[in-house]
């Protein structure tokens, strides 16, 4: 998406949409308790762009590919997945640029780095070829944010793109729009901010194909579209051009 009077116009229609609810396949990846992390958590991030069949993709996914996952998460060692189906684009109309996200965290990134190297994970990743059709984006992020626990059912996802001036972007990122959002939480009605940036592509390779990555948590969807409405959001949108120089992908999803 290209910055500037676009938009602007992408944040209204976000205002002025709402988006219906999606029907919610069961998560069957192995629950853990998680452990309390002593620094910054990775995250071995997959994208999914739209896949050729849609009904095709949800059957293996939620069959075989999740509890795959979930069998080998001892073996990895990751100590949770969050897994995001991205209903629209921002506009709460239009389709959105990609189709699912799921993120494994892990407590460091030692850890993300022994698991990435594990039989368990190579299975997970020989498996994406029966049924990611459309391919995938994958990714190393560190966490940059503190992170909350409240539950995030419905989410509003913005993904950066790599800037022209990374220094630029991080410092007005830090001193002046996340200082922004955190000023029209209340308003706006989000109950966690996950932040993080992305480190690498997942094969180690740098830099990676996207930058940074910001979701917005609400408890609902309702919540949600109501919070896209209010005047705390749309001065966020309007701050975007101001920073966010390679552009950016904006997304409306549920964490299934």
């Amino acid at each position: 998406m290209k910055l500037g009077h676009s938009l602007v116009a992408l944040v209204a229609l976000a205002a002025c949409s709402a988006p219906k609810d999606a029907p919610k396949p069961a998560d069957t990846t192995a629950a853990a308790a998680p452990a309390t992390p002593a620094g910054p958590q990775a995250i071995a991030t997959v994208i999914y762009n739209t896949p050729k069949d849609a009904a095709a993709f949800e059957k293996y996914y939620a069959e075989t590919h999740l509890p795959l996952v979930g069998a080998n998460q001892a073996e990895i060692g990751f100590t949770k997945a969050e897994l995001t189906k991205f209903t629209t684009a921002l506009d709460g109309k239009s389709k959105p640029d990609y189709y699912r996200q799921a993120e494994l965290y892990f407590n460091s990134m030692d850890d993300l780095k022994k698991g990435l190297a594990t039989p368990g994970f190579k299975k997970v990743g020989d498996d994406l070829a029966n049924f990611a059709s459309g391919g995938v984006i994958a990714l190393i992020a560190i966490e940059t944010g503190d992170k909350g626990a409240d539950a995030c059912p419905a989410l509003a996802t913005v993904i950066y793109k790599t800037p022209t001036d990374t220094a630029a972007f991080e410092k007005y990122y830090g001193e002046t729009h996340l200082p922004l959002v955190a000023k029209g939480q209340a308003e706006i009605g989000f109950t966690r901010a996950d932040l993080t940036r992305f480190e690498s592509n997942l094969d180690g390779t740098t830099p990676p194909t996207l930058y940074r990555q910001a979701e917005l948590c609400f408890p609902s969807v309702e919540a949600r579209t109501k919070g896209l409405t209010t005047e705390a959001f749309m001065a966020v949108g309007h701050d975007l051009p101001a920073f966010a120089t390679g552009g950016l992908v904006g997304l409306l999803g549920e964490q299934q």
